[in-house]
């Protein structure tokens, strides 16, 4: 309503009471205001009635929601189901267009500027969290995989002799087939051991470049957020060799926005020496559905060209999500998110070294590592060969999930390529061990849960070592029956945990 409707409203109802519902309605409207003008995240959260405001007022802007519109195209916003338009709040036209994910749409005006007000928005929260000289970003659909291929495709036209990306070795398989999808041949870079953490064998990146050329390395694929004993690359004398050398550099921080160590490394190592763009998850971050991420870097010209490698247009759905997200959190609502995930990582790793101690297995010391522990499974890995799996197996049907058990020794091929000791990072890793993650939004319930589950996990798992023990030393036992229910226990626990390992 505008001020012409309250004035006629006054005619039915008593002005004063119109006054009133009028300055009402002009609170919220004051809010909105604001955020067009500064493009800033809020400091405190919206309440639902006026983001359902402002999303409706921005609806009602694309053509597909026009009282009188006629529509003779073939993509003119006709959605079949009124359940799935109101899924989308209306906004039924997507963000960009044909040559650019970031361009207006004439015919969508409203949904044009839901997407410029996100990428202001997450733009303004990443230099919150940490990456204060950032200068431009964007929002897109795909998760963190395609993303990064759409980074190395853009980098393909700038570097048109460039066969190769050199990789220090992380075990996901999604930023492994990220390069290979966009056609190039991964140099993997194996860690090296120091203490208990895995860490970037700089002497053996450089060796890699000088010995392929500069000319023919796409750029180095380096990673931040990692599961322990890895640790984030060393990004700082990462970004100077890439300097030095003339080389691009593409940072995979898929769950690094929550990390204010991890933002600190983008950042230095943006100061002192090349980061080109660095990619990272919308889901794991800012707790919303699957299917987006977010590409931020430096260097503003090379951020639109990403954007304009992406063809056609694109769904607004991961947009919609964050904006609403961070439009109901606030930048003080965000903040104190990051602040319990400290605290929950503090707190994680007083229990679970606590744990360890009373099972004779100790918490890896991996300091460098500031969301992801390790626990030792030297005891069962001693005792009982399938021991360490069926502890992942057992887990997993007790409904703890995130948690991941790394046997030693595992094969695993990846479009082509065979990894050895897949899922530790390297291929002859001291001990098999336990992974679990303080990543944000857990609470404090999550992981007194966690360790009661995982105390009785432990204890079943030795009992069954303890009754193997006892079996193998009695003599003339017929053990056929007991032997078929282990093995189809187990074969229904692997196959488990088999599903759990690929999604990861």
């Amino acid at each position: 309503m505008n001020r012409e409707s309250f004035a006629a409203g006054e005619r039915l109802v008593s002005p004063a009471y119109v006054r009133q519902g009028c300055e009402a309605r002009r609170s919220h409207e004051h809010l909105i205001r604001l955020l067009l003008e500064k493009g800033k995240c809020p400091e405190d959260g919206w309440d639902e009635s006026t983001l359902e405001l402002f999303l409706h007022e921005l609806a009602i802007m694309d053509s597909n929601n026009f009282l009188g519109n006629c529509g003779v195209g073939e993509r003119e916003g006709r959605v079949a189901s009124a359940l799935v338009a109101r899924r989308h709040y209306r906004f039924i036209h997507g963000i960009g267009r044909s040559g650019d994910i970031s361009a207006v749409q004439p015919k969508a005006a409203g949904s044009s500027l839901l997407n410029k007000i996100t990428n202001s928005l997450v733009l303004d929260i990443i230099k919150l969290a940490g990456v204060h000289t950032v200068t431009n970003c964007f929002v897109v659909p795909m998760a963190t995989g395609m993303s990064l291929t759409l980074c190395f495709l853009t980098l393909r036209h700038k570097r048109p002799k460039a066969k190769y990306i050199i990789w220090p070795r992380i075990d996901q398989k999604s930023c492994f087939k990220s390069m290979i999808t966009a056609g190039f041949e991964p140099v993997v870079i194996e860690n090296v051991l120091e203490g208990d953490e895995l860490r970037t064998d700089l002497k053996a990146v450089e060796a890699k470049v000088q010995e392929l050329g500069p000319d023919y390395v796409l750029c180095v694929h380096s990673t931040t957020s990692c599961f322990a004993p890895r640790v984030p690359d060393r990004l700082e004398e990462l970004a100077v060799i890439c300097a030095n050398y003339g080389i691009p550099h593409i940072v995979n921080n898929a769950y690094g926005v929550q990390s204010s160590k991890c933002m600190h490394l983008i950042q230095q190592g943006a100061r002192v020496g090349r980061i080109d763009a660095f990619v990272q998850s919308l889901d794991k971050n800012f707790m919303v559905p699957v299917g987006g991420a977010i590409i931020a870097g430096f260097n503003d010209s090379f951020i639109q060209e990403i954007s304009k490698m992406y063809p056609g247009r694109a769904s607004a759905s991961p947009t919609l999500d964050v904006l609403i997200t961070l439009l109901s959190l606030g930048s003080n609502g965000y903040k104190k998110l990051l602040k319990e995930r400290k605290e929950m990582f503090s707190y994680l790793s007083n229990q679970l070294k606590k744990l360890s101690e009373a099972y004779n297995e100790r918490v890896l010391h991996t300091p460098h590592n500031p969301i992801s522990l390790a626990m030792t499974l030297k005891t069962l890995d001693k005792h009982y060969d399938k021991a360490v799996t069926q502890l992942g197996s057992m887990l997993f049907t007790r409904q703890v999930s995130g948690a991941r058990v790394v046997p030693l020794g595992s094969l695993q091929t990846v479009s082509g390529y065979t990894f050895r000791g897949f899922m530790s990072h390297t291929n002859n890793y001291p001990c098999a061990y336990l992974n679990a993650a303080s990543a944000i939004g857990m609470k404090t319930q999550d992981v007194d849960l966690f360790i009661k589950r995982l105390d009785k996990c432990l204890k079943t798992v030795g009992k069954e070592q303890n009754k193997e023990s006892d079996v193998s030393g009695v003599d003339n036992y017929d053990k056929t029956e007991d032997v078929d229910i282990e093995e189809m226990a187990l074969k229904i626990d692997n196959v488990l945990l088999g599903t759990c390992q690929d999604s990861s």
